[in-house]
Formats: structure tokens, C-alpha cells, sequence
């Protein structure tokens, strides 16, 4: 078992910054990333579609015989893990709970904003666990939709991305602290920060989420030997021969051997 891969999915290419710490912390690690280009986005999608969504990416990766499932996409955290967690036999984890431990873990925090899709900030989710973790801290969550397309467009330090993050942000006046609830925002991450004229704490669930990974992984003795080295399978449910190009942008390592998947395995397009 400790020879098979790690499964990752996410709803499109955000779900690679998830891949990438994974790969930073378990250089060893085979591991198979399902990207849902064809239905991208999931974020304004309605909790039924993404739980459908969800159920059939989880099982097209536990077919390729995966030793351990992670949902890299927030929403699909959000709307289907505990779900997922019931359906299927093998281990599975989120960004969801491990972002919240690592806020947990700051000396000081008065002040939680929350930044996601619109799906994921409507259920409400983040909202609760951090209530229950901090309940003396103020907690805002912001909708922000149209950060996941400046991404995708490569307008990571452009004005109009700058003119957004000035848009959504602009409540904020005293805040320490900022999930960034969507794979896609550690990218913005500079200009974020840019935004205040003081050090915010700016949390990317992927790294709470690589080293719940890891402790689950050893706790199970499932950590793959450094023998060989390790093996990296990407399947998209469409346009394979884009992947490559915006996903490098996130993964920051050279993308190939990109499959897309027959279409008849989702009963939904």
C-alpha cells in the first residue's frame, strides 16, 4: 500500500498549489491530480451538483487503486467532504480543517476574514469552525468570484487585479488575519498583503493540509521509501492540451503526460 499514490482533486488547475506543497513535504510521494476542467467553476455551483460533482471524482481516483484522497478544492470541502468521508472506505482529508488549525496555532487573532467563492463562503462552513475554535474573534467572510478568473487569466500583478482586491477588500480596515479559502488565492497572495499598510497573517490551507497529509500518512505506515523516484499522472475531464500551459503557473514544476478521461464516467457535463 505505501507504494500507491496519493489521489488529489480539485474542480480545475487551483487544486496544483495543493500538489505542489504536498510534493515540497513528500518528495517521495506518488501522486495522481484530477483536475474538473470541464466543469469549472464549482464555486457558484449549487451543493447537489457539487456533491455529484465530488462523488464521481472521488471514485474515478479510488479506481486507480490511490492509498489515501485529498479534496484540494475548497467548495467541494465545504458542500461534500463529510459526505465523501461516509461513501468511500478509504482515508480522506480536506484544506477545510487544517486551515483552521493552523489560524489556531497564531498568538493573536481578533480580527478573521474569510476569502472565498461565492459556494464556499455561503455554506457558511469556515464561518462555523472558526467560531468554534476562536470564539472571541470577529469573523467576515467575502465572496471573492472574480479573483479565481484574474488568476486563470495570468493577471497576477496587473491593475485590474489590483483595482479587485481593492474592491472586495475595502471593508477591511482592521483585520490580522486572512484564510485564503480558494486554491487559487495563495497566487495573490503579494498583492493581498500589498493591499494593507500592515503585516497581515495570510493563511494557505495547502500547507496545513501537506502536513496533516504527512502525519496521517506516517500514523498509518503508509509513507512511501525513498527507492525510486516518484511518479506524477495529471487527468483532466477536458482540453488536456491547456493544461499544461496555465497549470505550471501553479504546480512552479514542469506538467506532462496529461490524459483526459473518457466522459462517459460522469453522468453530468
Amino acid at each position: 500500500m505505501s507504494e500507491n499514490s496519493i489521489g488529489i482533486f480539485d474542480s480545475g488547475f487551483g487544486g496544483l498549489t495543493v500538489m505542489k506543497t504536498i510534493r515540497e513535504l513528500l518528495p517521495f510521494e506518488n501522486i495522481i491530480y484530477f483536475g474538473d476542467t470541464a466543469r469549472i467553476p464549482y464555486g457558484t455551483k449549487s451543493q447537489e451538483t457539487v456533491l455529484r460533482y465530488a462523488t464521481e471524482n472521488a471514485s474515478f481516483l479510488i479506481e486507480q487503486n490511490i492509498k489515501v484522497l485529498v479534496v484540494a478544492c475548497h467548495t467541494a470541502c465545504c458542500l461534500a467532504l463529510d459526505k465523501l468521508q461516509e461513501l468511500f472506505p478509504i482515508p480522506i482529508i480536506g484544506v477545510t480543517h487544517p486551515a483552521v488549525e493552523q489560524i489556531t496555532l497564531l498568538p493573536s487573532t481578533k480580527n478573521i476574514a474569510i476569502l472565498g467563492t461565492r459556494s464556499t463562503i455561503a455554506s457558511g462552513m469556515y464561518q462555523k469552525l472558526l467560531q468554534e475554535k476562536c470564539p472571541h474573534a470577529n469573523i467576515t467572510g467575502i465572496a471573492c468570484q472574480l479573483f479565481v478568473n484574474l488568476v486563470e487569466e495570468g493577471f497576477i500583478d496587473h491593475p485590474l487585479t489590483t483595482l479587485a482586491i481593492q474592491e472586495y477588500l475595502q471593508s477591511l480596515t482592521s483585520v490580522d488575519t486572512i484564510l485564503l479559502g480558494c486554491t487559487h488565492f495563495p497566487l495573490l497572495s503579494a498583492q493581498i498583503q500589498k493591499h494593507f499598510h500592515y503585516p497581515v497573517n495570510l493563511i494557505d490551507p495547502a500547507i496545513g493540509s501537506a502536513e496533516a497529509l504527512k502525519k496521517l500518512l506516517t500514523n498509518l505506515n503508509l509513507l512511501r521509501p525513498p527507492s525510486t523516484p516518484p511518479t506524477y499522472q495529471f487527468y483532466v475531464s477536458d482540453a488536456p492540451e491547456k493544461f499544461p500551459l496555465l497549470g505550471e503557473k501553479f504546480f512552479s514544476h514542469p506538467i506532462t503526460n496529461v490524459q483526459k478521461i473518457d466522459s462517459s464516467l460522469f453522468s453530468v457535463r
